[in-house]
């Protein structure tokens, strides 16, 4: 077991903190000492979302004594179908703020610290300074390699965790103990590669098994108790109901944990990874490959023979669609261009664009150019021309 050292602040807990934690105190394996560690410890929570949830809770339900949480978004409706720790009630809120009232609400004799701020190379060590461990709740891959190049440079411990669709995996990268993130991926994949959970959807108890099981990693790294996932990689399938482990091994070439390591302070992940911290829609295409849906239903309204071609998958449909679109997936329109004349005008639609901005970059790359992309997809549509049509 690889020991974390925490100072403890306080040597006593409160009578009221003794009977709050009084089923933690039964357990050897924890007792009064233990819960004494985790009054002391401090724990960064970045991502406040599906993953972040249910870490954040059952941290400040243990009693950790300080936790910090980083976020840069406000909660929205489709959130709530598995980010938790917010509330009907908190929609259009910040998420920090949300986050921080519920975990006051579940544990008020804790501090709670927000940052309502990207978590970027810029301000990262001065937010993880006085942080024992950081727990990676993010979505993103920019923020994904800061949080490890971050860890690696100060020495904490990092718990990982991530999800897609009804899979989810989670490690312990520490590497003073074992390999790091970057030992395992060492580049990003390229972008658009990896559909984020906006375009491919994710099974609302994915997130929450998983941000549960990164908070018991961290809990068990505070208290010395147990094995950590610290060389393994824990994969998770719900369908199956199945856990797998992937052993893993520290890469002696790697760029940032090795001997002679290439990186020596946090870089521009945004231009490592190829991709922005946070969707920014306007900037996929330049505006003349783009159409508004005003436009396209002017268009429609003509003589002009315009082809719809809707770049989602087919139960997608079911839920919205443009009367007249042909229907091929993005993942199959490579296989699928030779039904395309490259002579017709050609309008792409995907759900809010993005897939759709991917389909005609594929396409223009086969030489099409009498193509546009929907601007906001058919939600965007809906919005605007057909408010008959759910928004999902």
């Amino acid at each position: 077991m690889s020991n974390l050292e925490i100072s403890p602040i306080s040597n006593e807990l409160s009578h009221q903190e003794i009977l709050r934690y009084s089923r933690h105190l039964l357990l050897p394996e924890v007792g009064l000492g233990g819960q004494e560690k985790l009054k002391a410890a401090a724990i960064l929570v970045v991502g406040t979302g599906g993953l972040g949830s249910p870490a954040a809770m059952y941290l400040a339900a243990a009693g950790v004594g300080r936790i910090g949480l980083v976020d840069y978004d406000v909660v929205e409706i489709t959130n709530l179908q598995r980010q938790i720790i917010h509330s009907t009630a908190s929609i259009g809120e910040r998420k920090v703020n949300s986050a921080r009232d519920r975990l006051r609400n579940i544990n008020p004799d804790i501090e709670i610290e927000i940052y309502d701020e990207p978590f970027t190379s810029e301000n990262a060590f001065r937010i993880a300074e006085h942080y024992d461990l950081i727990v990676d709740c993010t979505d993103n891959f920019p923020t994904r390699y800061l949080i490890n190049d971050l860890c690696v440079l100060t020495g904490k411990p990092n718990i990982y965790g991530a999800i897609y669709r009804f899979e989810g995996q989670v490690s312990v990268f520490w590497a003073k103990h074992g390999p790091c993130y970057r030992c395992l991926f060492p580049d990003p994949p390229p972008p658009g590669l990896v559909p984020s959970c906006a375009e491919s959807g994710v099974f609302c108890l994915v997130p929450g098994t998983i941000g549960t099981l990164q908070a018991s990693e961290a809990l068990k790294l505070i208290l010395g108790i147990g094995e950590p996932l610290i060389g393994k990689l824990l994969l998770y399938d719900v369908l199956s109901m199945s856990l797998e482990y992937v052993h893993l091994k520290k890469n002696p070439h790697c760029k940032i944990c090795s001997v002679e390591p290439e990186i020596t302070e946090l870089i521009d992940y945004e231009a490592f990874c190829g991709t922005p911290w946070f969707d920014r829609q306007e900037d996929l295409l330049a505006s003349e490959w783009e159409i508004e849906p005003v436009e396209l239903a002017e268009r429609l309204q003509g003589s002009e023979r315009i082809r719809l071609i809707d770049v989602r998958e087919p139960h997608e449909l079911e839920i919205s669609h443009l009367e007249g679109a042909e229907v091929i997936p993005l993942g199959s329109l490579a296989a699928q261009i030779h039904q395309l004349d490259s002579s017709e005008n050609i309008i792409l639609i995907c759900k809010t664009g993005t897939r759709s901005a991917r389909a005609l970059e594929l396409l223009v790359s086969a030489g099409f150019r009498k193509l546009k992309n929907l601007r906001g997809g058919i939600n965007a549509w809906a919005h605007e021309i057909d408010p008959s049509l759910p928004v999902y």
